[in-house]
């Protein structure tokens, strides 16, 4: 914090410290009094004597004030729940533990590109703002300050940032200069703190229609009987029947009680699985175009939040060499710990199946929606896709290829083999579509909705070889 006080070293003997070395100026300084005395023996003139006291003089004061520590820094993060496209602020504090001012204080920092430093500022003096083009950025900048004894100064860096994931703040570094200019510290530099940058979540509704909703409460309209909120007919009274379902009118008429029959409302379980396998697309963060991984991440935590708000269990699950998942659990919580989760997802290539360590006996509950997020570039993700369908497992597949992909610009045969390769994807998808998975392309709100009806309506229907 700014002019908060810095517990100073212990009194005693000023000692030198091996992290502060002699300046070129107290080189100069040393070197011409040690040239005019030597000229005034050699020549006998007294003037040059008088001329070199001061500087003599003057030097020994300064150095007689050395100090004896290095200056301190430490990096502050900003906010813990920053949103892509949020203001991200951060503080490098530098510092002074010594009984001396330090005469000039030279503070630098590294930030990630993903955060867009805009302005500076020290003591909330602005110092920097956002620069031209061509100019380096401002967080690339040094700084200088002074820096009074038992004193520490912070500079502030607050911009905008650009693209989910954890980046650094930092490393950080300071060197210092005291005793009049004649002494300098070494570089002191601390390690980065990392910034959390939680995706931002594109409005997302989804209809109500779930292939089998097998909890006890929850928001979908399941088939079974139960206390809920649609009416499934009316039945005769019996023990245990609440008084306040007795429907007067039917049983006035049959002169017998009569209750109306409801449904329950049951939730359902969700499983978000995300190809890793394949990165296509260029990231343009918040405000630019959106790669395969970009559009992976910011469709599952919208998928996420809309479901968990609902009350269903969501659970998360990487198809890729490292299988990472994350247990079904319901709540804000949950919602918290998915967005966590999401900030490591990273493209993972690998030259082996990853399907046996990724679906293995009873990861994956038999009435789970399973949505998968994957741009099918990789034959296994298709591949994976058919054996969930032929499981028995109901399957949802958003396709997260960018629809401005660009075509290459290489001579020769570049453009014919993308639009081969274009020709060979399609086929693939129909081929998927003919085994029961529907594909369909990420649009934000009510993607799935025609999708989710179709595979209610499935699973209700009599299926024939099913295992």
């Amino acid at each position: 914090m700014a002019g908060s006080t810095v517990p100073p070293v212990d009194a005693g003997e000023p000692e030198p410290s091996p992290g502060w070395v002699p300046t070129w100026a107290l080189g100069r300084a040393v070197l011409l009094t040690g040239l005019l005395l030597i000229a005034a023996v050699l020549l006998g003139r007294v003037d040059l004597i008088v001329l070199a006291a001061p500087i003599a003089l003057g030097t020994a004061y300064a150095l007689h004030r050395r100090p004896t520590g290095l200056p301190q820094v430490w990096i502050a993060g900003g906010d813990d729940h920053l949103v892509e496209g949020g203001e991200v602020i951060g503080t490098v504090t530098v510092g002074n533990p010594d009984r001396v001012d330090y005469d000039v204080t030279v503070v630098r920092a590294r930030v990630s590109a993903w955060l867009r430093i805009e302005r500076a500022s020290i003591a909330g003096a602005a110092i920097a703002t956002a620069p031209g083009p061509g100019a380096p950025a401002v967080a690339d900048r040094p700084f200088v300050t002074s820096l009074a004894t038992a004193t520490a100064v912070d500079l502030e860096l607050a911009g905008r940032a650009l693209r989910w994931g954890r980046h650094p703040v930092g490393p950080a570094g300071a060197r210092v200069a005291a005793a009049q200019g004649l002494l300098v510290s070494r570089a002191v530099i601390t390690e980065p703190v990392r910034t959390r940058v939680y995706p931002k979540t594109e409005p997302f509704e989804a209809v109500e229609a779930m292939p089998r909703a097998a909890g006890l409460v929850g928001a979908h309209h399941s088939r079974r009987p139960g206390e809920g909120g649609e009416l499934a007919g009316v039945r005769v009274f019996a023990p245990g029947d609440r008084l306040r379902r007795i429907d007067w009118r039917v049983s006035l008429r049959a002169r017998q009680l009569h209750v109306a029959a409801t449904l329950s409302d049951r939730d359902a379980e969700v499983v978000v699985l995300l190809d890793v396998l394949a990165e296509a697309g260029r990231s343009g963060g918040v405000d630019g175009a959106a790669s395969v991984l970009d559009t992976t991440v910011r469709a599952a935590a919208a998928i996420a939040e809309h479901y968990l708000h609902r009350g269903d269990r969501v659970s998360m699950l990487e198809y890729g060499p490292s299988a990472r998942r994350l247990r079904p659990a319901t709540g804000r919580r949950q919602y918290l710990t998915v967005l966590e989760w999401l900030l490591d997802v990273r493209p993972e290539h690998s030259p082996h199946e990853p399907y046996d360590q990724v679906f293995g006996p009873q990861l994956l509950a038999a009435d789970a929606l399973v949505v998968v997020l994957t741009p099918l570039l990789d034959e296994r993700s298709a591949q994976m896709l058919a054996r969930l369908a032929r499981s028995g497992r109901f399957v949802v597949a958003v396709d997260t290829l960018p629809a401005d992909l660009p075509v290459p610009k290489d001579r020769g045969w570049a453009e014919v083999a993308y639009r081969l390769w274009r020709l060979d994807r399609d086929t693939m998808i129909g081929q998927l579509r003919e085994h029961g998975v529907p594909v369909v392309r990420w649009a934000g709100a009510g993607s799935l909705d025609q999708v989710l009806r179709d595979v209610a309506r499935l699973a209700t229907a009599p299926r024939v070889g099913a295992r």
